[in-house]
């Protein structure tokens, strides 16, 4: 696990360390300018068989994050690098700790340029704003970014690029784009989240001496899983048996949409639970049992409608089961709204919601706020996990789907509180909140994922995972970063354009 952190804690781990602990500013300073001139040093040693020159333009602002520039530029300059430095802002309005870096530089000799010089760099040491950056950028500043951008040299970014908001990766205006961003302590939530992730290049997050014990009583509240997903996972008991494993009920698949069910109860049994009973619509059994015949198959007849016959095969499915997954390829119809609301009625057990079902409770409100008060009701709260795509999200949410990508952090932490739930909005930074504000950014996987069935692949691995005994939020966060990582390792062996969700499911063995 790697913490992320927000500009306000950060600040506030800084100014412990400062502070509380009395370790110099300018101390902390030196280490950040030391850690990036050795991400400089190292690029230039790999790319010696297409080696650049030394010309280096630091670009700093008034603010800290200049004065680390500052300090950079000196160390390379001291190095043999030929290097310039521009201040940009007015040299009263910088930061005591840039100042004395700027009071520094002239002892050396130095001229420090109040104006972007008309020349060209091999190397940019972009310095101009940190974290603490909300507003546009405009002015002198936004022409600072258009520069760098517009330079054919490699770009570093200290702490993050100048214009990404450090909370949410969103992008003020413009932005400066990175090939490195050296990050300093902790990695700060906005590198991680797109857009800022794409404008970050490679991220390296160096320690500078701010270290957890500056967290006081006060850890982030986000967090990254990293390593071995197979770490994460419960642990088997050499003498179970498929009981032991558990047992995960799919309610999945309606007329024409048999593969979802196919993928989600693949991915059950891959990710280790030891049995699978798919509930689903009588013209998908044949399909089933050939396309997996490990599955257990229990069916209804979707054009009969929902009869109390039906809803009595379902029950005595849910009294078999030890976990319950509904909605992939369940589709909307009056027989899908049947089981859904026989499983909140009449069964407490854990409960993975994916698709349809999230999709059913976005038209359903009277149902959606029974689920709600159920969970409210300590008696009567149950483990579970809602895994809706934006749109979804924005069905259930009642909001545009853009403001939901927007405010997805905001979105996950209200319903999981309000649900008693982990929440999961997944995307290429998918997004999981647990209730009283724990949140885990995923970072694993890649673009091949955003493929039919992709999202069938996950409630399968969940429900597994849930099974085996883990309780919603680790079952959540583990089961979106395994399903990264058996993205990750398909498109190794084959390629991010030809990935398909069977390739995931077929990835979970080699991976675990």
């Amino acid at each position: 696990m790697e913490y992320l952190v927000t500009a306000q804690e950060m600040k506030a781990y800084d100014r412990t360390t400062i502070q509380e602990f009395g370790m110099p500013s300018l101390v902390l300073m030196e280490r950040a300018a030391c850690a990036c001139v050795q991400a400089i040093l190292d690029e230039e040693e790999r790319a010696e068989g297409r080696k650049r020159g030394r010309r280096t333009l630091v670009v700093a602002g008034c603010g800290n994050n200049g004065g680390d520039g500052l300090a950079v530029g000196r160390m390379l300059m001291q190095r043999g690098f030929c290097v310039d430095f521009v201040l940009v802002g007015s040299r009263e309005k910088c930061s005591e700790e840039t100042a004395a870096q700027i009071r520094i530089l002239e002892n050396y000799g130095c001229r420090i340029l109040e104006r972007l010089p008309d020349k060209e760099y091999d190397i940019l040491v972009d310095a101009l704003f940190g974290i603490g950056l909300h507003s546009k950028l405009e002015g002198i500043f936004a022409g600072a970014v258009e520069y760098m951008n517009q330079q054919d040299a490699f770009v570093l970014s200290v702490d993050i690029p100048s214009g990404i908001h450090g909370d949410t990766g969103a992008i003020c205006g413009c932005a400066v784009l990175a090939d490195v961003t050296v990050t300093f302590a902790f990695r700060k939530m906005g590198l991680m989240l797109y857009p800022g992730a794409a404008y970050a290049g490679r991220v390296l997050c160096r320690d500078i001496g701010i270290t957890e014990e500056s967290f006081r009583d006060d850890k982030p509240k986000a967090f990254l899983l990293t390593g071995s997903p197979k770490e994460l996972l419960p642990a088997r008991r050499p003498d179970g048996n498929k009981g032991t494993f558990g047992k995960v009920l799919l309610a999945a698949g309606s007329y024409g949409m048999a593969g979802a069910a196919v993928l989600a109860a693949e991915a059950v049994l891959r990710t280790g639970a030891g049995m699978v009973r798919v509930f689903t619509e009588e013209e998908n059994r044949i399909i089933l049992q050939s396309a997996l015949p490990e599955a257990m198959v229990s069916v209804y007849e979707e054009g009969k409608g929902w009869s109390a016959q039906e809803a009595v095969k379902l029950q005595e499915a849910l009294s078999w089961a030890d976990v319950i997954a509904a909605g992939p390829g369940m589709g909307t119809k009056k027989a899908a709204l049947g089981i859904l609301d026989t499983i909140i009625e009449t069964s407490r057990k854990p409960l993975v919601l994916d698709a349809d079902a999230i999709n059913l409770l976005a038209e359903e409100r009277v149902l959606l706020g029974r689920l709600e008060a159920l969970q409210q009701e300590e008696g009567e709260r149950r483990t579970l996990i809602l895994t809706p795509h934006p749109g979804e999200a924005a069905r259930l949410a009642q909001k545009e789907t853009k403001w939901v990508i927007e405010n997805a952090q905001e979105l996950c932490r209200e319903w999981a509180d309000r649900l008693q739930a982990a929440f999961v909005c997944k995307g290429a930074r998918s997004l999981i909140a647990g209730p009283g504000g724990r949140i885990c950014l995923n970072g694993s996987g890649n673009s091949g994922m955003a493929t039919a069935g992709s999202g069938d692949v996950l409630t399968g691995i969940m429900a597994a995972l849930a099974a085996q005994g883990m309780d919603a939020f680790p079952a959540a966060c583990v089961g979106v970063y395994l399903h990264g990582c058996a993205g990750d390792g398909a498109a190794r062996r084959k390629n991010e354009y030809s990935l398909t969700a069977r390739d995931l499911t077929a990835e979970l063995g080699s991976l675990l």
